[in-house]
This record gives C-alpha cells, sequence and structure tokens, in this order.
C-alpha cells in the first residue's frame, strides 16, 4: 500500500451528511474561512455528496476515467482531494449509459471523493473535426471510429447527468485566443443561450452542483456581461474560461484581475485548464479557488519534474550517477525511495515505473503547492509567500536553476 499523507481531505460521509444536515437542497456548500487582507485570495471549503475539499484546491486531470498510470490511493497520498473527468472522451468511449451501469464515475474510478466533469466543449472546439456549429450545438466526426457526433446543451447534461460526478459545467463555446472579435462575440452568445439550456436540462439538481462558464477572450466588457448574465442565472458555481489558449500571462492576468469581482463572493471559481505554478498563485491572488491542468501527469510522463528550484529532465546524462531525489526535502513516495539515477535508468529502459514516480511526485508538488497556499492564506503572509516563494515564478517559459525550459503541456487531453 501507497504511504498515506496527511491532508485534510474530509471523508465522503462527512460531506454527505454536511449537506443532507442543512436547510438547504443545494448540492454543494461554499464557506470563505479566511481572506487576505491586501488581494482577493481566500481561503474556503466546498462540500459535495462526496465529501468536502479545501480552496484553494488543483484537480489532478483523469480524462477517461483514470489519472494515467495513478493508484487512487497515491493519489489521495499525494494530497489530492477532488478529480476531474472529461465528458467528451467518456462520451465517446465507454459511453455514459455504461458509465451508469458500471454504477457511476465514483465507482468506475474508484475515488469515493469529489469528482468534477467539463461540458466537452473545450475538447469538441479544439480536438474534434468539426463538421458544423450553430447555435443549437455542434456536429463533429469522432477521433475513435470516423462517426458523426451531435453534442449540445441537453445532451451535454444527460452525458454528465449519468456520468454522476459531483460537480458538472454547463456546455460553452470556447474560441482560440487570436480569434476575431466577431467570433468571441457569437460564443458569448451562444454560451449564455446554452447555458439557459442547461439549466433547463438539468436531471438532478439536489445531487450535482452545476456551474456556469465565462466567456470573452480578452475583452474585459464582453466577459463582464458574460459574466452578469450568467450570475443572474444563479449557477451553483462560476468558471473562467477561455483563458491560457494563447493569450499570454499578462493578458490572463488582466482578465482575472477585472473579471473575478463580477462573480459571486459567496460561490466557488474555478479557473479552467491553469495551469503553471505561476498561474495558479496570480489567479489566486485574484479570488480565484479551483484549478486543473495536465501538466503534472503529462510533463511526468515525458521526464519532466516539478521543483522548487525549477524544471528537472531526468533524460539528460548530467542524472545517470546522481543519488539525490528528484527535489530535497518532497516527501513524496518517489523522493522518498528513488534517485535520480534510478528514474533515468528506468525511463531509458522503458519501465512504466519511471513516468508514474515522475507523475506522483508533481502531482504531490502541486498539492504541496496548494496546501502551503491556502496555510498562508490562514497565516495572513499569502503576500509575503506570492513576493518571496520561488515556485510562484515558475511558469511556461521560465528557465531556472540551470535546466531546460519546462516543456508546455497541452491542456486538451491527457
Amino acid at each position: 500500500m501507497p504511504d498515506q499523507l496527511p491532508n485534510s481531505q474530509t471523508p465522503a460521509p462527512a460531506g454527505a451528511a454536511a449537506l443532507s444536515s442543512g436547510s438547504s437542497a443545494k448540492p454543494l456548500q461554499f464557506q470563505q474561512l479566511q481572506s487576505c487582507a491586501n488581494t482577493s485570495a481566500r481561503l474556503g471549503r466546498v462540500t459535495t455528496p462526496h465529501g468536502s475539499f479545501d480552496t484553494p484546491a488543483f484537480m489532478p486531470v483523469g480524462t477517461q476515467g483514470t489519472v494515467k498510470g495513478i493508484l487512487p490511493d497515491q493519489l489521495r497520498a499525494a494530497g489530492a482531494q477532488i478529480l476531474l473527468a472529461n465528458t467528451y472522451h467518456l462520451m465517446l468511449r465507454p459511453g455514459s449509459a455504461v458509465i451508469a451501469q458500471l454504477g457511476d464515475l465514483h465507482r468506475v474510478m474508484a475515488w469515493e471523493g469529489p469528482i468534477l466533469t467539463d461540458s466537452g466543449g473545450f475538447q469538441v472546439f479544439s480536438l474534434a473535426d468539426l463538421n458544423r456549429i450553430t447555435d443549437s450545438g455542434v456536429i463533429f466526426k469522432s477521433h475513435i471510429d470516423g462517426s458523426m457526433v451531435t453534442l449540445d446543451a441537453a445532451k451535454s447534461m444527460a452525458v454528465q447527468n449519468e456520468l454522476g460526478a459531483d460537480i458538472i459545467m454547463a456546455f460553452d463555446q470556447c474560441p482560440s485566443a487570436d480569434a476575431p472579435p466577431e467570433m468571441h462575440r457569437t460564443a458569448v452568445d451562444r454560451t449564455i443561450r446554452w447555458a439557459e439550456e442547461c439549466l433547463q436540462s438539468h436531471q438532478r439538481p439536489r445531487e450535482q452542483a452545476l456551474f456556469g462558464i465565462v466567456q470573452g477572450g480578452t475583452d474585459a466588457q464582453l466577459r463582464a456581461e458574460c459574466a452578469a448574465k450568467l450570475v443572474a442565472m444563479d449557477f451553483d458555481g462560476y468558471a473562467m474560461g477561455g483563458l491560457a489558449v494563447g493569450e499570454g500571462f499578462d493578458a490572463m492576468q488582466r482578465m482575472l484581475a477585472e473579471g473575478v469581482g463580477h462573480l459571486p463572493s459567496d460561490k466557488p471559481r474555478y479557473l479552467m485548464g491553469v495551469g503553471y505554478p505561476r498561474d495558479i498563485a496570480m489567479a489566486v491572488a485574484s479570488g480565484i479557488d479551483m484549478f486543473d491542468c495536465v501538466l503534472p501527469t503529462r510533463n511526468g510522463r515525458n521526464g519532466h519534474a516539478f521543483t522548487a528550484d525549477g524544471p528537472v529532465r531526468l533524460r539528460n546524462s548530467v542524472h545517470q550517477r546522481e543519488t539525490g531525489p528528484i527535489e530535497a526535502g518532497c516527501d513524496c513516495y518517489a523522493c522518498r525511495n528513488y534517485s535520480r539515477g534510478a528514474l533515468r535508468h528506468f525511463f531509458f529502459a522503458g519501465e512504466m515505473l519511471g513516468p508514474i514516480l515522475v507523475s506522483v511526485h508533481n502531482i504531490r508538488f502541486y498539492q504541496r503547492l496548494m496546501a502551503d497556499i491556502r496555510r498562508v492564506i490562514g497565516d495572513g503572509q499569502f503576500e509575503t509567500f506570492l513576493r518571496e516563494d520561488p515556485r510562484c515564478r515558475l511558469g511556461s517559459g521560465v528557465p531556472m536553476a540551470g535546466e531546460e525550459t519546462i516543456a508546455a503541456a497541452d491542456t486538451v487531453d491527457d
């Protein structure tokens, strides 16, 4: 059995009991426990029917119902409290009806804690061979068998209702950062229309929280309009979508600084597909509570490890005889039991243990970062942490500690 590390995960029965004992029939409760005096960072807790998770939170990505190569016990030991799965992929294979017959996504993933599923919209617009898009939805060619598939707001809800995640996302349109203004305008109009249709089609509103997604590219006024209309619909939580899609760090920071204030303070805020530690730290300062990204596991499978001193490429020859761990002081299973030299050997020998161990380390790196962020918010030291902790400067295109730049991970799929 993997060694268990302490974390503040609330077991599933406690979360279910907390919800059932309340007067509200809402499937999600958010508590803001503390806030930073001079930034918008906040410490909180989200309670769902399958337990609670502490915020700010990072969700490891289990695209097809599994975080690649990682056992649920290892995820818990690394500190993960909530996982993400992908509606697009699970809809195509094995199908949401199959997942439901197997007992829902929690049973399939062997994960008793909270799960979030995205709507499938981002993958449709970034992965699929689109045949047609209208105000009603999209028709695309399956990347698995070439069949034509229709996805709209009602179907996204039906699929997510069958999957059974605790938090589900409204269907939206996510254009690329360099799309023309008229495309962003159309995407916002469709996102708002589809959000209304998702609310009408949602068949399990007492069991599954539904989040609306704010679009608008880098147009602050368009984002404000989208947010206002979604907030008027009274979703259980809200996400900032359409960021980290090529607009750059400064533009993302500006959109968050100007946009998060349009979202209600009594509900969780989720920045989708982000990201690098620098991005997360900045977004926490802007008031974001939830994050997800494939970086820890995708980079881990390619021998790229995160450390506070910068990225480490374990395939490099400098590590061949190195006896130290990936990161001194890290309490993950990989760092407590394996040397850099051993890990390098596993990669060159084609042994699956190498990618597994580096993925475990990277997930733990992210979970330690989030735990430290929560601690310093609680201690009133977040601004100092943001200014002084080297992890808060670790981003795309930022080489550190003499190593190569961390490889940018495509956040479409993992």
